[in-house]
């Protein structure tokens, strides 16, 4: 079963073969066609086409139901489903019995490759299992981190010398990490240990937790890809990644606090979190070498905990954050959450906790899809507060990147390249 769900969902290949499979059933249903039934078949093209572009207005302008902007290639997918669609539903109507069938194969085809355009342009589900909320990977060997080993003095770049039987890339797995202070509800982390940390007498490595968005899985693999990429050029150096879970099974948007309603996550995040990462990875044990970081709803727990907690977290990278916790339902969390307190509420957003307050020694990099309206002036606005609170900080626009698998790849990077020299890492 595991190898079924890690069956490749969005490669090129994938694709082209779905696009292939689609467009041949669309195209069948056009055999030998009276002028009539050709003109019922361009009908109900055209209307169901209509059709489906008012249901993807319907659904991202009047309803807000992503709270962020479709891609005009999720509208191509989904607007030609409802077209293919409607051709299979008229097919029934005064057909042979051949294309009654064909008609009836055809619809769950249109809606799969559709599905997997559209899960493609999103970019963040790449295997079945991840298009399901399933996690592929097994649990990770670790080995207990040794308590003696020395700490280099200066940058570990200058000191660290790769022996010649070390793996060209890292390794992912799973943990469960225990909620022994908190007791939040959450799923196994992804773990990432990069090359250097696979060796004999591995070096203390810094260390870096991330958390996804809502929904989403604590998931790996963007991570440690992004990862690999800069251990390749560094001798096999990299951080030891966490992909925390600060949603739970259920993935509710808890705003990454601790209420009532949704358990205790910050307390998960900053407090079983570190003391399992501590007693369980090789890890550098200063804010310095330390980074929180998340994409979406990730983004905004990341930057709030870094704010929160300043002795902990030296670094903070916020791809595609929002605003403040609960930024796309204020009016419903202030009543869930605050009991209707709008000064308790205010006194979590990250932009007022900085008010007054400085962070000299805290660097922080802010990523957004350039065409990501509502992301783009929650990072501006974040990044100018975090800038005058006296973080270091860098601010950069994905190049349409969108709210999407794209944003969080190039974030990722982004974040490295400004992390690596601050982490002792490289030059």
């Amino acid at each position: 079963m595991n190898d079924i769900l890690k069956i490749e969902i969005s490669g090129p290949v994938v694709m082209t073969a779905a696009a292939i499979i689609g467009v041949g059933f669309f195209l069948v249903l056009f055999l030998r066609p009276s002028a009539r039934w050709a003109l019922t078949g361009i009908t109900a093209i055209v209307v169901s086409a209509l059709l489906g572009w008012l249901t993807v207005w319907i659904v991202e302008d009047v309803m807000d139901v992503f709270h962020v902007g479709l891609t005009p290639r999720v509208w191509f997918w989904a607007i030609t489903c409802f077209a293919a669609v409607g051709l299979a539903l008229v097919s029934f109507r005064h057909s042979p019995r051949w294309r009654k069938v064909v008609a009836a194969v055809s619809i769950p085809v249109f809606i799969v490759v559709a599905g997997l355009g559209i899960n493609a342009e999103f970019g963040l589900n790449k295997t079945l299992g991840s298009a399901f909320g399933i996690s592929t990977e097994g649990a990770i060997q670790l080995s207990k981190p040794d308590p003696e080993a020395s700490i280099p003095a200066g940058p570990l770049w200058q000191s660290w010398k790769p022996p010649a039987n070390m793996p060209a890339k890292g390794e992912v797995g799973t943990q469960v990490i225990p909620a022994t202070a908190s007791g939040f509800n959450a799923r196994p982390a992804g773990i990432y240990l990069p090359p250097a940390a696979l060796v004999d007498n591995p070096p203390r490595l810094p260390l870096f937790v991330l958390m996804m968005g809502q929904p989403g899985l604590p998931d790996p693999q963007y991570v440690s890809a992004a990862l690999d990429e800069f251990a390749a050029k560094n001798n096999g150096l990299a951080p030891i990644a966490i992909v925390a879970d600060q949603i739970g099974p259920d993935e509710n948007d808890n705003l990454c606090l601790d209420t009532p309603k949704y358990g205790n996550v910050e307390k998960y995040i900053n407090q079983d979190v570190v003391d399992w990462a501590k007693a369980n990875l090789n890890i550098l044990p200063d804010r310095e070498h330390w980074t929180i970081a998340g994409y979406s709803n990730g983004g905004q727990c990341a930057i709030s905990f870094a704010v929160k907690h300043p002795t902990m977290w030296g670094n903070v990278v916020d791809i595609s954050g929002e605003e403040f916790p609960g930024a796309e339902d204020p009016a419903g969390n202030l009543a869930a959450i605050f009991g209707g307190n709008q000064a308790a509420y205010d006194a979590q957003k990250p932009i007022n906790i900085m008010k007054g307050k400085q962070f000299p020694d805290t660097t922080a990099v802010f990523t957004v899809g350039s065409d990501d309206v509502t992301y783009v002036a929650a990072a501006k606005a974040v990044s100018a507060a975090a800038r005058s609170a006296g973080m270091s900080v860098t601010y950069y626009e994905v190049p349409n990147g969108g709210h999407v698998g794209i944003a969080l790849n190039a974030g990722l990077t982004k974040g490295f390249e400004v992390l690596y020299p601050r982490l002792g890492l490289s030059r």
